[in-house]
């Protein structure tokens, strides 16, 4: 039953990856890739200068997301929260600046992987706070804000459950 119920919910999460738009679903691989030492990310995603340097940002951003997967706060207590949130909210800009990211269904899937279930909870807080920092443009702004849900930003509740899909780059020429 439990083994069902699994496989169940890692069909789930490939119909949520399989829902975002492809340069979504391309930053969601890219960034599992530099966050989880997957190859050379440089030599499967760059195919410019603005591609390298984004890559590299990116490099030298996650490097705090082990630490950041430990410091995660615990409980309804507030120690530790300026730490992780303020990390938190400087990395997910970084990301949202890049505009490849278009809602917060798209940051929570790579951030729950980045960051792992514990950090549910924070992430409707860390998109908003990264979201709405003058250095995202305006109109952009916009869209990422209105993309959090009532539902989203009020739940009572997150799963404890860690993802079980981590989705990767497949070469068309390997397949």
């Amino acid at each position: 039953m439990a083994k069902a119920q699994t496989a169940s919910m890692t069909i789930a999460e490939m119909r949520e990856f399989a829902s975002f738009t492809e340069h979504e679903r391309a930053f969601i691989e890219r960034g599992l890739d530099i966050a989880l030492g997957r190859g050379d990310a440089f030599k499967v995603w760059s195919r410019s200068a603005a591609d390298q340097r984004a890559i590299r940002s990116q490099y030298l951003a996650y490097r705090e997301l082990r630490q950041l997967r430990d410091a995660v706060p615990a409980g309804a207590g507030y120690d530790g929260i300026d730490a992780f949130m303020g990390a938190v909210i400087r990395i997910s800009a970084q990301d949202l600046a890049q505009n490849q990211i278009d809602s917060f269904s798209a940051y929570r899937f790579l951030y729950e992987r980045l960051l792992g279930a514990a950090a549910r909870p924070f992430l409707p807080g860390t998109f908003c706070g990264a979201a709405a920092l003058p250095q995202i443009q305006p109109c952009r702004r916009k869209m990422l804000l209105q993309s959090l849900s009532e539902s989203a930003a009020t739940a009572p509740a997150w799963s404890p459950r860690e993802p079980g899909f981590f989705p990767e780059k497949v070469d068309a020429e390997a397949a």
